[in-house]
C-alpha cells in the first residue's frame, strides 16, 4: 500500500530530574518533548514514528512538514530499502546529518510499524529475533555539577534496580562521588562528557581516569568527528564510546577502521531509522565492537530501539534517561521495572499511543500532509 498522509505533532511532558532544571536554549528545561510522526496508508493503516528531538524539534518539524513528508507521499510503504536509499540520496544536498535525516528517521520508524502490523509480526521478529526476557537498562543521569546530587541520584538509581549508571559530568570527582554512593559498589559507571575537551585535554583526563574502572568514557573529544583524536585518547586504556553524532554507515566505518572506539552508539532517530541502524550494528559486529544504542527519548524511537536491541544485540543494554515524567502515551513500555525493560510483542512496534494522553499533552495543532484526490 502507498503512503497517503503524514501527520506531525509535538508532545510536551512535564518531568522532574532529581535536581534543579537547567536552562537550555534560553528556557528552563522541565518538559520532555516528543516529535511524533503518524504515517497513514491508502487503506487506513496507521504507523507511528519519532524524529529527533529535544531543542531541535522546531527545525526538524519544519523539515518534515515542508520537504520530507511531501517527498514520501504516494510511495510504497513496504519498500523500505528502496525508499531509504532514494530518500537519503534526495536529502543529502540538505545535510548528511541534522533535521532532514532526523525527519526521515521518524517516517522510517513508522513504516516499520506499518510493515509489522500488515504482516502481524513485531519488529523484533521482522529483524530475525526470538522472544526474550526483559533487558537490562542503564540509568542515564542528567548533568548536576553538584557532587552531592551526583551521589544522591546514583544511589537512587541503584535502589531502583539499575546496575549500570551513566554520568553527564566532566570531572573525576564526579566519578568518585558516584562510585562511593550507597549501593553503587557493584554498579558499572560510565562517563559521558558530551565532547567537552580538545584532544590534549581529553588525553590528560583519560589518563587521570585510567585506574577508576569506568565501563566507558563517552565522546571525550571536540569536535566529535575527530576520529584520530579519539584514537589518541583511547591509548590511555579507558574504553571509548561514541556514535550518536555520526552521519550514517560510513561515519561508523571510519571510526571502526581507525580503531577509535570500543563501544558504538548509533541513535535510531538521528541516523535515519531502523534500516540504517541494522547496517551499522552488523558492521560493528563484524569488527568485534560492542553496540550500545543511544536512546535518550521516550516515544516510538525508544520503542524501536528496544526492538532492534532485542533482535540483534547479544548482551542488551538500554539507555534510559533518569527522570520522572508526569505521563507518557507509550506507558508502560518506556518505564523500566527493577532496572529492566520488556519489548512489546504485538504487531509492529506493538504499542500505539494512548489517545487520552495525546489529547492532554499535545501542544499546538498537528500538521497533516496528504495526497490530493486522484494523485
Amino acid at each position: 500500500m502507498r503512503i497517503a498522509a503524514v501527520e506531525t505533532s509535538v508532545l510536551s511532558l512535564p518531568f522532574t530530574m532529581g535536581g534543579p532544571h537547567p536552562l537550555f536554549a534560553g528556557r528552563r528545561w522541565d518538559r520532555m518533548e516528543i516529535l511524533l510522526v503518524k504515517v497513514e496508508t491508502e487503506d487506513g493503516l496507521i504507523g507511528w514514528g519519532e524524529s529527533f528531538g529535544h531543542a531541535a524539534i522546531p527545525a526538524t518539524k519544519a523539515a518534515l512538514d515542508a520537504i520530507v513528508a511531501p517527498l514520501v507521499l504516494g510511495r510504497n510503504a513496504a519498500d523500505l530499502n528502496t525508499l531509504q536509499r532514494e530518500m537519503l540520496h534526495a536529502l543529502h544536498l540538505l545535510g548528511r546529518n541534522g533535521p532532514f535525516v532526523y525527519a526521515y528517521a521518524g517516517i522510517e520508524i513508522a513504516l516499520w510499524d506499518l510493515l509489522g502490523k500488515r504482516v502481524g509480526l513485531p519488529v523484533w521478529r521482522l529483524l530475525g529475533g526470538a522472544e526474550r526476557s526483559p533487558m537490562d537498562a542503564y540509568a542515564s543521569l542528567l548533568n548536576y555539577t553538584d557532587l552531592g546530587l551526583v551521589a544522591a541520584n546514583t544511589a537512587a538509581a541503584c535502589a531502583a534496580g539499575y546496575r549500570s549508571i551513566k554520568l553527564h559530568e566532566t570531572t573525576r570527582a564526579a566519578v568518585l562521588a558516584a562510585q562511593r554512593a550507597p549501593g553503587a559498589q557493584d554498579a558499572a559507571i560510565m562517563l559521558d562528557v558530551n565532547c567537552a575537551w580538545s584532544p590534549p585535554v581529553a588525553r590528560e583526563m583519560a589518563a587521570s581516569l585510567a585506574g577508576d574502572g569506568l565501563a566507558w568514557l563517552e565522546e571525550p573529544v571536540w569536535p566529535p568527528e575527530d576520529v584520530h583524536g579519539l584514537v589518541s585518547v583511547r591509548r590511555a586504556g579507558v574504553p571509548i564510546s561514541a556514535g550518536e553524532n555520526v552521519a550514517g554507515l560510513y561515519g561508523f566505518k571510519a571510526l571502526l577502521e581507525a580503531g577509535a572506539i570500543d563501544v558504538a552508539q548509533p541513535s535510531v532517530t538521528k541516523i535515519g531509522g531502523i534500516t540504517e541502524m541494522v547496517k551499522i550494528i552488523q558492521l560493528c559486529q563484524a569488527h568485534g565492537v560492542t553496540v550500545a544504542p543511544h536512546s535518550p527519548y521516550f516515544g516510538p524511537g525508544f520503542i524501536a530501539t528496544l526492538h532492534v536491541i532485542a533482535a540483534l544485540i547479544e548482551r542488551p543494554l538500554v539507555e534510559v534517561l533518569w527522570l520522572d515524567m508526569e505521563a507518557n502515551p507509550f506507558d508502560p513500555w518506556v518505564r523500566p521495572v527493577n532496572g529492566k525493560l520488556a519489548v512489546p510483542g504485538g504487531p509492529g512496534l506493538g504499542c500505539d499511543p494512548d489517545p487520552a494522553v495525546l489529547a492532554r499533552y499535545t501542544v499546538g495543532t498537528p500538521t497533516r500532509t496528504s495526497r490530493k484526490e486522484g494523485a
